[in-house]
């Protein structure tokens, strides 16, 4: 599995010949996104700068698109999608908080989250044991650098792999504080079931593509 980060938080999640995008940023954002063919996109937030699913259209090649809470299995790789209420750009939103399992790997994306709060009992049940979280750091409209943290830490994620923090002074830099020993900074994010045994609490930070 290949993680690759374009900013804001927009990844592009390679699983053999397929491929998956969180929160492809619109051509109608003001932050600056990127193009490629995606089989699966998932959207987390209606807003341009989350669900540019168009960007991710390449030739005959049309994204399946994810764009809210629920159920779904497509080809094999099976996607829960749990609503949170969140604010963002001053409005009132649902942000979909994705689970994703593939070959027992199991992606849990974050989305905007505003706070650790609104995740019920039932939504952390559901998620089960997270291999790899994507977590906003940007504070603001969502969790803070140090609350990030935390929640990573209660959630029991193996890998946390920090989004939206571009526009925040000092705020990677924070989260790596957090993580000490444990952060790794890295283009892209390659690896297997196999890698992930035995870690707990590890930081990935990917510099944006």
């Amino acid at each position: 599995m290949i993680v690759t980060y374009y900013g804001k938080q927009y990844f592009k999640i390679q699983l053999g010949e397929r491929t998956i995008a969180y929160n492809p940023i619109g051509k109608d954002s003001n932050e600056k996104g990127s193009r490629f063919g995606a089989d699966i996109v998932l959207s987390s937030l209606r807003h341009p700068d989350f669900n540019g699913a168009d960007q991710c259209a390449y030739g005959d090649r049309a994204p399946f698109v994810i764009s809210g809470p629920g159920e779904y299995e497509v080809g094999g790789i099976f996607i829960k999608g749990f609503g949170t209420e969140t604010t963002y750009r001053g409005e009132k939103k649902v942000n979909t908080v994705f689970s994703v399992m593939f070959e027992s790997i199991n992606l849990c994306f974050l989305g905007s989250l505003v706070s650790s709060d609104a995740l019920s009992r039932e939504v952390k049940e559901g998620l089960g044991e997270i291999d790899v979280l994507f977590a906003p750091i940007g504070g603001g409209d969502m969790l803070s650098s140090s609350d990030a943290y935390k929640l990573t830490l209660a959630l029991d994620a193996k890998v946390v792999i920090p989004m939206d923090y571009e526009h925040t002074k000092g705020g990677i830099e924070t989260f790596i504080k957090e993580a000490g020993a444990n952060a790794e900074e890295m283009d892209k994010f390659t690896f297997k079931k196999k890698d992930l045994d035995g870690k707990e609490g590890g930081v990935v930070v990917l510099k944006a593509a």
